[in-house]
């Protein structure tokens, strides 16, 4: 009987509808997990899955419904996004606080695992350019930069729930993830190719939109699936526990030879940068109409521009004057062997959102002659 209880796995994921949170309940219930998916609304959740709706800013909402479920291991991938970094502090510090709080409740938590970013090395969006930047890569024993940023708020939280109801603990500083979710308000992939489309549409370039640094420099991303199978090792092996770790994909890349390989993945004409940034959001500003009728054209799933492409998001991402590469030691001599080419992790989500409706299929209309490409951009 104490076999059998020692080996029940529930686990719960609060921000199940999200890139990452999407991806590892997936995981999970594909490994026999017992998966129950939390998230604000009605949302869908993945085959296997079951769904729960609270918001994880009401501790007693939360201690409503999850009475009787008796997670084993808990996964915070959620967050909420304010116009302060005080506020992203006290909300998303609450956050964490109010989920383990009621799911430890049941006596049940033998682990908890926490999604962060690499935001924890270069500090919040104000204070970057502001504040000195460690060197790249990142490793995990650089000290927390000195200002206030909410993943730090998160991690205490974590740290201190774990000693109070007597829980491991794991972090996974993600950097940015490649992944399928729809309305997700950090989605890269997604928004690429909502570009490409609209450029397409409206015959004019591809243009990268980010900074110099980006565009030469060195960096690298997450793949949603790599970053599930991180979490899973961290959750299910001691060795692994009471430890944060940087989850990239193991390649490194410039932009400048990428930004082309996702242009031909979407059929667009790319253009690298040309003597400053190009924010997106000046780009696609009176995207909404070309985008409403590229979905009316194709029946795609959704015809606001505004649910599938996260502008402001990208262009923080890609317009940072700093480069971004974290190193991955730490998890590989601790035994975790994951690896994903970031130009597969591309190709594959855009085809998951061509198979879905999400994004319009490519034709032979829009081929790009590659001949025909700048030679910094053809190789």
């Amino acid at each position: 009987m104490v076999g059998a209880v020692s080996e029940r796995r529930v686990a719960l994921v609060a921000g199940v509808s999200g890139i990452a949170g999407s991806a590892l309940a997936t995981r999970l219930a594909d490994e026999g997990w017992d998966v129950w998916g939390l998230s604000r609304g009605r949302t869908s959740v993945p085959a296997g899955v079951r769904a729960v709706q609270a918001d994880l800013e009401d501790r007693a909402q939360l201690l409503d419904v999850l009475a009787g479920i008796g997670p084993t291991h808990v996964f915070h991938t959620a967050w909420k996004r304010h116009a302060t970094e005080a506020e992203n502090i006290a909300v998303n510090g609450a956050m964490v606080r109010n989920l383990l709080a009621a799911a430890a409740s049941a006596g049940t938590v033998r682990h908890a695992a926490l999604l962060t970013g690499l935001k924890h090395y270069i500090g919040a969006p104000d204070d970057q350019g502001r504040i000195e930047t460690p060197d790249t890569p990142f490793t995990e024993d650089m000290p927390r930069r000195p200002v206030q940023q909410f993943y730090y708020a998160q991690e205490d939280e974590l740290f201190a729930a774990a000693d109070r109801y007597g829980f491991t603990w794991s972090v996974h500083r993600a950097h940015t993830i490649v992944g399928h979710a729809v309305g997700n308000a950090m989605n890269m992939g997604l928004t690429l190719a909502v570009q490409a489309a609209v450029c397409r549409e409206e015959g004019r370039p591809f243009i990268f939109p980010g900074s110099q640094v980006r565009w030469e420099g060195l960096g690298d991303m997450t793949d949603a699936g790599l970053l599930a199978e991180h979490m899973l090792w961290a959750t299910t092996n001691p060795q692994a526990a009471n430890e944060a770790y940087n989850v990239v994909n193991g390649d490194v890349f410039r932009w400048r030879t990428m930004w082309p390989k996702i242009a031909a993945m979407l059929g667009a004409e790319p253009i690298g940068y040309e003597d400053r940034p190009r924010p997106l959001r000046e780009q696609m500003l009176d995207a909404a109409p070309a985008w409403r009728r590229i979905a009316e054209r194709h029946q795609l799933v959704e015809p606001d521009v505004d649910r599938v492409a996260s502008w402001w998001h990208t262009d923080g991402d890609l317009g940072r004057g700093m480069e971004m590469l974290a190193d991955m030691s730490k998890s590989r001599l601790a035994g975790f062997t994951g690896y994903v080419r970031t130009e597969d992790s591309f190709r594959r989500l855009f085809q998951q959102y061509r198979v879905g409706r999400v994004i319009p299929p490519l034709g032979d209309d829009v081929a790009v002659d590659r001949a025909q490409m700048p030679k910094e951009l053809s190789a």
